[in-house]
């Protein structure tokens, strides 16, 4: 029996999954990945960590599940987008520790070019709100930063890559320089409608072209690993960045397909077809994972901190034993008396872009327990999602009756029912919450033949529950004033 691998690997872990003919997946093993955060705002990983955890997953993926690496019809990838890497040609050796996505060590510089003359152009090219969030300006800050990085860049010995660079670069041994059409839509460096590489833009934030990788479409085989890593020559045949692998692995292939993504951070995506949307709202235009050169896009909101306010609860407050636990603390409470968290640790994402905001807990009085905040933390998840959907329906023009969920938190039942209710629409959760992994199975064996076409893959998708509100509209707008009350407070 033939089998597709997807390797997933995200913020804070490096996973991989093995999904048979029906889409099944088989088994799944995941290796946790650590930030560091030098300085207030910085967040980094280290390149070569991020490489040993997914090869190591995958390996032990294989053994766990006793696939040959010669029954593997292709492998995909998906991965934590805009976090940027930079490593020597020659050597493969990264020059600087990999910035992380959430970093915010650009903001100023951010904030500068968003005001002068080009931020126009920037945002028309892209589709981007200019933002430290976004590759462009942490490959700057790396050529500045670190010793003689710029000249040796000039000279062409330098490379950048997004995480599915990286790690492409390190399967094939170093013989393919290559990203897709939705990870490169997340650099600024992309003219959005060609699909290209912009001049300007790289003038602007001054990267050398020779630096960059080919762009290709998602679907698409992109070369074959090297026999060493897992045993057999296999081909790379998929690439998208998470969310966009996301919204393919929920089967939104044509346009008003929605899907929110609980992970790390909350990602909210419509697709909007062959049709380039531009946000009066804050949110940013990007693309879809696409099978061929025809062009597909979707309107994206993103929160930079959702699931992991509750890591943040266990990890540096002590409040929980685990993340599972959540749940029923929130629920031990009726309500969350009058608290509200906003975790805006890196500041506020869409669609705000206030990357000067920081975290608060509001509304606490000598009443206040540990259950109200962390019924507030999981509260917090769902009014940043209700903003960007807001924002969405206000830019589209169209009503999300339906929105489809993945990632770890979406199996917090809580947390689903209250979205529900927040919204006032459905919630649709599928069989299987890693479609993130799912996606890039998908992409990789659509591209090589082992399924026929997104037809075929859509009577794939199941739902597993549906969350439908029960909340009255006057309590869900008082709820949601309350929220409005204290971002303004954190703004301030």
């Amino acid at each position: 029996m033939a089998y597709i691998l997807a390797l997933d690997e995200g913020t804070t872990s490096a996973r991989a999954a093995l999904y048979d003919e029906q889409a099944r997946r088989i088994a799944i093993e995941a290796n946790p990945i650590e930030s560091t955060h030098p300085q207030q705002g910085w967040v980094e990983q280290d390149a070569e960590s991020i490489w040993r955890a997914q090869l190591t997953a995958a390996l032990r993926l294989l053994d766990r599940a006793k696939a040959a690496p010669g029954s593997i019809a292709a492998i995909g990838i998906t991965n934590q987008r805009e976090t940027t890497i930079v490593w020597e040609r020659a050597t493969g050796k990264p020059v600087a520790p990999a910035i992380v996505w959430q970093c915010r060590r650009t903001a100023d510089f951010c904030a500068q070019i968003a005001s002068s003359g080009v931020g126009p152009l920037i945002e028309r090219k892209t589709g981007l709100v200019i933002d430290a969030y976004f590759s462009a300006s942490k490959i700057r800050w790396i050529l500045d930063n670190v010793p003689d990085a710029r000249s040796k860049a000039a000279d062409g010995e330098l490379l950048f890559g997004t995480v599915d660079t990286w790690l492409v670069w390190k399967l094939t041994n170093g013989a393919v320089h290559v990203t897709d059409i939705s990870n490169a839509s997340r650099t600024m460096l992309m003219d959005l409608d060609s699909g290209t590489w912009d001049e300007a833009l790289l003038d602007i934030f001054e990267i050398p072209r020779a630096m960059l990788p080919e762009i290709a479409s998602s679907g698409h085989v992109f070369g074959v690993t090297a026999g060493e890593h897992l045993g057999a020559e296999i081909p790379i045949a998929g690439i998208a960045g998470d969310q966009q692998a996301a919204l393919f692995g929920q089967a939104c292939f044509g346009p008003g397909r929605s899907k929110n993504t609980y992970g790390t951070g909350c990602f909210a995506l419509m697709h909007t077809g062959n049709r380039s949307p531009r946000s009066c709202h804050r949110l940013v235009t990007t693309r879809a994972a696409s099978l061929d050169d025809t062009p597909q896009f979707a309107m994206e909101g993103s929160v930079f901190v959702a699931g992991a306010a509750i890591q943040w609860l266990r990890d540096r407050l002590g409040l929980l034993a685990t993340a599972a636990e959540s749940e029923q603390i929130a629920l031990s409470v009726p309500d969350n008396g009058g608290v509200y968290l906003v975790p805006a640790f890196v500041g506020l994402g869409a669609p705000h872009w206030h990357p000067a905001a920081r975290g608060l807990i509001s509304g606490m009085t000598f009443g206040t327990g540990r259950a109200h905040v962390v019924r507030a933390a999981l509260e917090s998840i769902a009014y940043q999602t209700r903003e960007l959907i807001s924002a969405m329906e206000a830019d589209s023009g169209e009503k999300v009756c339906e929105l489809r969920v993945d990632g770890g938190a979406s199996a917090n039942n809580f947390l689903m029912q209250f979205q529900a209710d927040i919204l006032g629409c459905c919630i649709v959760r599928p069989a299987d919450i890693e479609t993130t992994a799912l996606g890039a199975a998908y992409l990789a064996g659509l591209s090589t033949g082992y399924w026929k076409g997104p037809d075929s893959i859509e009577a794939f998708w199941r739902a597993e529950r549906t969350f439908e509100p029960k909340m009255s509209a006057d309590q869900r707008d008082a709820l949601y004033e309350g929220w409005q009350r204290a971002v303004a407070r954190c703004r301030a």
